[in-house]
């Protein structure tokens, strides 16, 4: 049989009688679920792309023609995305006054004044993925992976992500998570942020933090251009942006903290980008390593509310673009035991893992050199 030839099963030597057919109704609906809720998933998307739910979150109950008129859209794809939302749960109609409205407690959750707490962004990637689908069931039968070329608006989504975040959690929230951190960052260290991206964390931390140099080393030239501009809007002298493949960070140090925001699972030989960073780092410093909370064994990410969306942006990007680069296709399911094995040995003699009860996604990972008693 070829990787080619689709794989067949003789099902008539199966009893019949063993076969439930209240399990079969039950897993039906289980599946239509599944499709209803992904059409929803594509749905909200348009509505946060469009504006709708932040227009529909300062209006009163209003018609289609008024909620297009605010939004400065055609009411005619309005009034169909309007019964989309409301077959789906999302906003609720008056039919005798022909009036829709978006309750205050789904604004909470879906419009931009929400911030971090903004899920509707989250639906994007839904489509993002979709548009790669084809190339991913290509690497099932061919091997490799999809490029980081293919997913042309992925930079730009996981900006708008990793931008809420930054500027809601990072000084206030995540940085206290270290003892003395803060206080190290304001007398003045070396920071580097490993792929940073488009460069929030990094510009937000040297904002806050003036005292304290910072690099960010990425590999996407767009990525680090953008960085630079918002590092230049806000006169940061102490921030600066390098293209680099951070699998080799040789020379770079020595670094009092390095960070990386869910970017080791990302690259393409993560193994050897940790003992970079363990081997460009001062003796008492510290690795901070922001990645998915996950545990390392699928069986036990049944419960996880967010396994399913985790394993498909694994499948349809995180894995797919390390094997693109002939990587080990880690994928953003490591989980917790897997990470805390290779950061031991990467070099780092202590791994400690916390959670940030404003951030449901991610685990918090500091990681020393030494023990951590008295370094900070």
């Amino acid at each position: 049989m070829t990787a080619t030839e689709p794989v067949t099963h003789d099902l008539t030597t199966r009893p019949k009688d063993t076969v439930d057919p209240a399990r079969v109704e039950a897993f039906a609906g289980q599946i239509l679920g599944a499709i209803a809720d992904a059409s929803t998933a594509l749905t909200l998307s348009i509505g946060h792309r469009t504006g709708l739910f932040d227009t529909m979150a300062g209006l009163p109950p209003s018609t289609s023609d008024e909620i297009a008129t605010a939004a400065e859209l055609h009411e005619r794809y309005v009034r169909e995305w309007l019964a989309a939302m409301l077959v789906g749960g999302i906003v609720e109609h008056d039919p005798a006054a022909g009036t829709w409205s978006l309750p205050p407690e789904h604004a909470a959750v879906l419009t931009r004044e929400a911030g971090k707490d903004n899920l509707a962004k989250l639906a994007q990637f839904i489509g993002l993925l979709a548009d790669v689908e084809h190339q991913v069931v290509r690497c099932f039968r061919e091997g490799g992976g999809v490029p980081y070329e293919a997913y042309a608006e992925f930079h730009a989504l996981m900006a708008e992500d990793s931008k809420d975040v930054a500027e809601d959690l990072l000084v206030d929230e995540v940085v206290p998570l270290v003892d003395g951190l803060a206080e190290r960052l304001t007398r003045g260290i070396r920071v580097a942020d490993i792929g940073c991206g488009s460069g929030h964390h990094l510009n937000v931390l040297a904002l806050a933090f003036p005292s304290s140099t910072f690099v960010g080393y990425d590999f996407s030239a767009d990525a680090i251009e953008e960085g630079r501009a918002a590092a230049s809007s806000r006169g940061l002298e102490n921030a600066r942006f390098e293209l680099r493949d951070v699998t080799d960070l040789s020379g770079t140090g020595p670094f009092d903290l390095v960070t990386a925001f869910d970017a080791i699972h990302d690259q393409a030989h993560p193994a050897s980008v940790l003992r970079g960073i363990a081997d460009q780092l001062a003796a008492d410093g510290m690795f901070l390593m922001v990645d998915i909370r996950a545990s390392s064994h699928p069986h036990e990410n049944v419960d996880l509310p967010t396994a399913p969306f985790l394993y498909a942006v694994s499948l349809l990007h995180c894995m797919t673009v390390s094997l693109a680069q002939e990587g080990t296709g880690l994928g953003a399911a490591w989980g917790r035991q897997t990470a805390t094995q290779m950061l031991h040995e990467a070099g780092f003699a202590s791994v400690d893992v916390r959670e940030l009860d404003g951030d449901f996604i991610n685990d918090y990972y500091v990681a020393r050199l030494g023990s951590p008693a008295g370094t900070a």
